[in-house]
Parts: structure tokens; sequence; C-alpha cells
């Protein structure tokens, strides 16, 4: 493994400081329990202990959310050291990283995975304001830079998109998109720090993406445009119930928001008369999976939240209680390393641990309690709906 061996060490010292960030949010400790080793990669147990570009940015953020220094640089540090070669400023992480055939542990997978690195650049800017930190701040910077010569392209007749990652998904005059890979605000956000990208340019296209994406009002996993035309992927499932938690957690005064939600009615329709979301969803609107796992429910409650949504919300809030699981702090009787991030998403957000303002900035519960002159996150308006929280 390519990885220091005095990083372990320095890694555990530093992280006995991390304690009561991660006790403060008690659904992030559990996840830290459960989901990552002392080396602090994040690892998914249902899928051969691999581990994920996805999985590193996500559990980076809710590391920043936490105020929680050291699991951040331990996250960041182990995937710059084993996804990105040793700098991530020169190379974009590779996606996958597992046990290999040759009885090895090293990627998988050297193509990069688009939302993930998005999600790093991100929060990586962020990190560098919140807590004062240049350092973080030139690595985002130089990530984005990065990102935007290797990920981004200019779709003829329609404008710049970012494809899911740089290789595999162009051919001649036809592109195949995500729009789970597209939350709206971390490209706002990245305009307003970087506004020399293409960043802006790209927000503008997400609401029509969303709902070219969008068949019947129920998202779809991917989008193939060419010659002019968009066709959806037949089905929505895994990658599109991020679609909802994205426009969810967007400030009600984002320019095309409004747009987002109505593109996906559907899910709301369907659960006025059914109180389990859809697994799987064709793209005629037929249900294929009428049971999603218990993280669909949690992914939607800002979704509802921010719709007004408030029966809809609860009946999702209560299946997340029933399906708390109090001895490991997690949900799902055997709970499952997706179901976790979404509802740490949901749940941060629903808590008022963090939101996301007009401009996309990161705004994080424990910034504002050491800064009293700013507002209470609980005035903050883009919550909607309720304020009961689940256990987490």
């Amino acid at each position: 493994m390519s990885i220091n061996r005095a990083w372990p060490v320095f890694v555990a010292l530093a992280l006995t400081g991390a304690s009561h960030a991660a006790t403060d949010w008690p659904l992030w400790k559990s996840y830290l329990d459960s989901f990552t080793d002392s080396q602090i990669r994040v690892i998914d147990h249902d899928a051969g202990d691999r581990t994920t570009s996805e999985g590193q940015a996500y559990a980076m953020f809710f590391a920043l959310v936490a105020d929680d220094r050291a699991h951040f640089n331990g996250l960041l540090r182990w995937t710059e050291v084993n996804l990105a070669g040793g700098d991530l400023s020169a190379h974009l992480p590779a996606w996958l990283w597992g046990h290999a055939k040759s009885g090895e542990w090293t990627v998988l997978d050297h193509n990069s995975a688009a939302d993930a690195d998005v999600w790093i650049a991100y929060t990586l800017l962020q990190a560098g304001e919140a807590w004062g930190d240049p350092r973080y701040t030139a690595l985002g910077t130089a990530l984005a830079d990065r990102i935007a010569e290797e990920e981004v392209v200019q779709i003829p007749g329609f404008g710049f998109v970012l494809l899911p990652g740089p290789n595999g998904f162009r051919a001649s005059n036809s592109y195949r998109l995500n729009a789970s890979y597209l939350p709206l605000q971390l490209f706002i956000g990245l305009d307003h720090e970087l506004p020399s990208g293409p960043w802006g340019e790209i927000a503008k296209r997400i609401p029509d993406l969303v709902n070219a994406s969008s068949p019947h009002g129920f998202a779809s996993d991917w989008l193939e445009y060419k010659v002019g035309s968009f066709t959806p992927s037949t089905v929505g499932s895994y990658d599109a119930i991020r679609v909802y938690l994205w426009a969810g957690l967007l400030d009600p005064a984002t320019p095309g928001r409004a747009a987002i939600m109505k593109a996906l009615s559907g899910m709301t329709h369907y659960l006025h008369a059914n109180s389990v979301p859809p697994a799987t969803v064709r793209s005629d609107g037929t249900i294929e999976d009428p049971k999603a796992p218990v993280g669909f429910s949690a992914g939607l409650l800002p979704f509802l939240a921010a719709l007004g949504e408030k029966e809809l919300e609860q009946t999702q809030t209560s299946r997340l209680h029933a399906e708390f699981n109090a001895k490991s702090g997690l949900y799902g009787k055997q709970p499952k390393y997706y179901d976790q991030n979404l509802a740490l998403f949901a749940l941060g957000w629903k808590e008022h641990r963090f939101w996301f303002d007009s401009r996309a900035d990161l705004k994080l519960a424990w910034k504002m309690a050491a800064s009293p002159s700013l507002p209470s996150p609980l005035d903050h308006q883009s919550h909607g709906g309720t304020t009961d929280k689940c256990v987490g």
C-alpha cells in the first residue's frame, strides 16, 4: 500500500483530539466507527470493502460540517496519496480502489468520477475559508482548474457541461451525462470563488439537464445527448435519488431552483399515494421496484421540506425513525454505506448543521456559534417544512 508507514500513527494521535467534534454529531461518529479504518479511508463493506473517491469526497464534506479537522486531514491525505498519485493538484483522483486479483490493495480503475472531484474541490475551498487555511484554498483551486481542463466540454448547440469522467463519456457527436453529478449549488459556489472558470456556464444549464433527465417527473440515472436531443436512460434509481436531495438543499432564492423542483414533481405525486418511495422507476413513469431502502426516505426529506409537504416529510421521517439501529447508531437493520451518506446530508441539513445560501456559500452551525453577530441557522428560511429532528 502506497502510504507512509508513520502516517497511521500520526493520524491516531491527531484523532484523539477529534472525538469532541464527532460526539457533537452522533451520526457522523457512528459512520466513522462503522465505515472508516485507521488510515481514514471510507469502506463500502457491501462491495468488497472497496473505497471510492465519492466516499472520500462526501466524508470530507461531513468532516467540515462537524468541525472535525483531524478526520478531514486524514481523508484528504489518504485520497491524495492513494487515489491521486500523491498530488491532487496534478492528478484527478481515481474513482475506485480495492482488492485486486493479484492480492494487493490498489487502484482498480484510474478513471475519475467528476461528481466526487467537484465535491472535493468545493469542500476544500469552503474549508480554506472556514478554517482559515490557505493550503486548502490553493489545493481546491488547483483541483477545480484540472476538472475544468479534463472533465468539462462545450457541446455544440448546448453549451458547457460536466462529463461524468474524462474517459468513456463521449463518442463523436454523442455525450453521456448524469444529473446527479450536478448539484447546482456547487457550481454556483465554484463560480463565486473562481469566476474565470466554466462553472457559471455549467450552472445555467443544469435546470435544463434535470428537466431533460426527468420524464414524467422522475429523475433518471443517465442522460444521452446526440444531435441536439436528449434521451434519458430507461430507469431512475440509486444515482437519481441524489437529484431530489441536491434540489432540496438549494436556497429558495437560487436561480433555476423553481424549474428543477417542477421537473421532479412525479416523486411528490407518487408519495401522496404511497408511503415508501420507489427504488426503481422506468422512464415511462411506471414503477419497477416499489420499495426503496431507508436511505431514499432520508434523501427525500429536504426535497419534501422545500415543497412544504409536511405530511409527506413526516411519513418519511417516521420510516427513518423506525429503522434506526440503536446498536450501531445508523439506519437500517444491516446499515449500508450509501444509506448513511444520504442520511448524513439530509439530517445534517434538517438539524441545521449546514446549509447553502443563494450564492452557494456553505454556512456552518459551528462557525455561526463562534460568531454571535451572525444570524442563527434557525432563522434561515431555506429549510421550510418541519424542524423535528431524527435521531442522529
